[in-house]
């Protein structure tokens, strides 16, 4: 009898990018600690934290050119990896649930991405409850950022129902999903006309 594959719960991947999250932001050191599927998930949580300090630098008007441009490219390139890893999880996850290609409806939304949203998630309850808790902004701001931090909260525990539930409707074989390869074509210097092609 072939041994049931170690995938983590939702709520256990919420705590993986809760943890990592906070100690990334702590010590400075980027970086992923486990192998398989959970190595998966850390990696495209990875991009997606440094996804975001590379918009957040983006938007520095005030150091001006190079800084932008160097932003801008930085975010690309951490794109490119996110979206990599979501296939990354999608590959491992069908490989070891083996999900039925007949007879049943497919989602349309695979657990990588869905795992992918959670990660983003995290990011915005993470930087939201830093609103929250700023004692140099006016109470109205503090208020409205409680607001939204309520709701994303219960956005990802609504993510999270839906996640267990895709993936337990996989294993009965109710439900199944394929990988979906993005193709990124602007990033390949053989598919974009203004790298191959230039005009000019």
């Amino acid at each position: 009898m072939q041994d049931k594959p170690d995938i983590p719960s939702a709520q256990e991947i919420v705590e993986l990018h809760d943890e990592r999250l906070a100690r990334w932001k702590k010590d400075g050191k980027y970086r992923a600690k486990n192998r398989g599927l959970k190595g998966w998930i850390e990696e495209n949580h990875l991009r997606n934290f440094r996804l975001w300090q590379a918009e957040d630098k983006a938007r520095r008007e005030d150091r001006g050119y190079e800084y932008v441009y160097r932003a801008k490219r930085a975010i690309d390139a951490f794109n490119q990896q996110r979206n990599d890893f979501i296939e990354k999880m999608d590959v491992w996850l069908v490989r070891a649930l083996n999900p039925p290609q007949t007879g049943c409806a497919f989602n349309s939304e695979t657990p990588g991405m869905m795992i992918d949203r959670l990660s983003i998630l995290a990011l915005k309850i993470y930087h939201m409850r830093l609103q929250v808790e700023r004692t140099d902004a006016p109470e109205d701001h503090r208020e409205a950022c409680s607001r939204k931090l309520a709701i994303l909260t219960r956005q990802r525990r609504d993510l999270s129902r839906c996640l267990d539930t895709l993936l337990q409707e996989v294993q009965e074989g109710s439900r199944s999903f394929r990988v979906y390869y993005q193709f990124k074509m602007y990033n390949d210097p053989e598919l974009n006309p203004e790298l191959y092609a230039p005009e000019g």
